[in-house]
């Protein structure tokens, strides 16, 4: 079996070996994942992962170098293709080397940080909530979203012709139990409107925002919370229709453990905040305005997530170690 928590993905070129090289590096990292069609164009780089690399573990991480890891949004091809240019931009900007790194199977991105198997880390609020509790971990930027703002919410949603208005006497669907839009934010705002999930029709887990969005367009279920971005598309596609928005919530952000220099940690925040994805920066980015911080980073204040973190510690939603 082979184990790659300390593997990474290095950089594209763009050819056909390299793209298959690809490929089958992330079928080897992700399982069944299906691809979609996406240019690599912009996908700057100068060498990738090799065959012979995947067998192999590193003895010891290279001077220098910190491994980056991400919460899965998209299909694996997607994720490289966004985030590999960012690793070359905090490359250019504080000296240092960045890797991407996949979170295996068995483990989690929180794990992943907690072991310094990764140094840094781009997570949601519920990650980063639980790797500061577990680990001591701090988050030094959030993101900004398409509204230019540093939150977001979430949505409930039905069918497009349902004449459903309420969750009570519903089947709801969750998307993944780690998730702060696809449960810690649904269950926050259940709770605030006095509907306890145990007596709804019923309730599941789907393990994405895409695919409980599948569940109530296939007909599983009949209601699913998710992300605001993707709900919004789906209605405007005439797919599904929103029937309660939350209220809003701080966004994903980069998360640091507490291993890395200050020094670094410095260079690295303000690589992020002058990181301009719609402006000087937009031309090495590949598909980044579907990410969640299309419009970049800024500063976060110590206490911005401590609603969120009475709410999930409420409701049983993370460790109580301190």
């Amino acid at each position: 079996m082979i184990k790659y928590s300390h593997m990474r993905i290095k950089r594209i070129f763009l050819t056909k070996s390299i793209i298959a090289t690809l490929i089958i590096t992330i079928v080897i990292f992700s399982g069944c994942d299906l691809f979609d069609n996406i240019k690599v164009e912009k996908v700057k780089s100068t060498d990738i992962i090799n065959n012979s690399e995947l067998y192999k573990q590193p003895k010891q991480k290279e001077q220098n170098t910190f491994y980056f890891g991400f919460d899965p949004r998209n299909s694996p091809q997607k994720d490289v293709a966004q985030y590999i240019p960012l690793m070359n931009y905090l490359e250019e900007h504080t000296g240092f080397k960045f890797k991407l790194h996949f979170t295996p199977k068995n483990s989690s991105t929180v794990e992943e940080l907690g072991k310094n198997y990764t140094q840094f880390a781009l997570m949601g609020a519920m990650g980063f909530l639980k790797s500061q509790i577990l680990f001591n971990t701090k988050v030094i930027v959030r993101g900004i979203n398409k509204d230019t703002q540093s939150k977001y919410r979430s949505f409930f949603v039905t069918k497009a012709n349902s004449t459903i208005n309420k969750m009570q006497g519903h089947k709801l669907a969750f998307g993944n139990i780690n998730s702060t839009q696809g449960n810690l934010i649904p269950r926050i705002e259940l709770k605030k409107n006095d509907i306890d999930i145990e007596t709804l029709k019923g309730f599941g887990y789907t393990g994405s925002h895409q695919k409980c969005a599948e569940a109530v367009i296939s007909g599983s279920y009949d209601i699913c919370a998710m992300q605001d971005q993707l709900a919004q598309k789906l209605s405007n596609d005439g797919l599904l229709k929103i029937i309660y928005k939350s209220s809003w919530y701080p966004s994903s952000g980069i998360v640091v453990n507490g291993l890395v220099p200050r020094e670094v940690i410095d260079k690295v925040k303000k690589a992020l905040i002058s990181f301009e994805p719609q402006g000087k920066d937009k031309g090495m980015l590949l598909n980044w305005e579907n990410t969640e911080m299309p419009l970049g980073f800024t500063n976060v204040k110590a206490n911005d997530y401590d609603n969120l973190k009475f709410w999930a510690l409420k409701l049983g939603l993370l460790p109580t170690k301190e």
